[in-house]
């Protein structure tokens, strides 16, 4: 039985020494090597001995440090990706970033949020704090790629602000498959947004 213990912590440990510093990774990515119950314990020893950092239930980190400024926290995004990965949930960039990335606005947000279909949360990491923010499942459509983004940004302006040119600058700065998914992703737009692509078209598309 000591044997097979060893076994599983040293398969544990080296696994964990392979993934890259400041790379965030959950549980599941080691329960092949033994039970919850010896994963979560081994990976407990590791938290002790300084070789990880817990940053949130079931979400762990290899410490990434700096010559310079010491020790580097993990991007927001790759925090929110496996806390959601570790509770099963969905996440997407909120509609606040989405708009700014498409240029639509130029109203940096102050916190890393993200949309999720899990409950309300804030996770810190160092200095580094990121909310989810639970929405409905309209807004987490296409989740993951360019035109669920795009999307974000959609329902982040509203009825009042996207017009034909809004649409027209998203197409911009799609390629033409993901402005093409976007426009049959109409089973979660709320009426006056398929209404706006139905205007665009008039305007944009049968122009030219």
């Amino acid at each position: 039985m000591k044997a097979k213990q060893a076994t599983v912590a040293e398969s544990i440990r080296s696994h964990v020494e392979g993934f890259p510093a400041g790379e965030p990774f959950t549980t599941a990515n080691l329960i092949r090597f033994g039970t919850r119950a010896a994963v979560d314990q081994n990976l407990a020893r590791l938290v002790r001995d300084g070789s990880i950092e817990r940053i949130a239930r079931g979400v762990f980190v290899r410490p990434a440090i700096n010559e310079y400024v010491g020790k580097v926290s993990p991007e927001p995004a790759k925090i929110a990706e496996a806390v959601a990965q570790s509770s099963g949930s969905v996440i997407q960039v909120n509609g606040a970033e989405a708009a700014r990335r498409f240029q639509l606005s130029t109203q940096a947000p102050m916190q890393s949020v993200f949309w999720t279909s899990g409950p309300n949360r804030e996770v810190t990491v160092g200095k580094t704090r990121i909310r989810l923010r639970h929405v409905g499942s309209k807004k987490l459509a296409l989740a993951g790629r360019p035109a669920g983004t795009a999307l974000a940004a959609l329902w982040y302006l509203g009825k009042e602000h996207v017009t034909p040119a809004v649409i027209e600058q998203i197409r911009s700065k799609l390629s033409e498959q993901e402005f093409g998914v976007l426009r049959s992703e109409t089973k979660s737009m709320p009426a006056w947004m398929s209404n706006a692509f139905i205007h665009f078209e008039r305007e944009y598309v049968t122009a030219v």
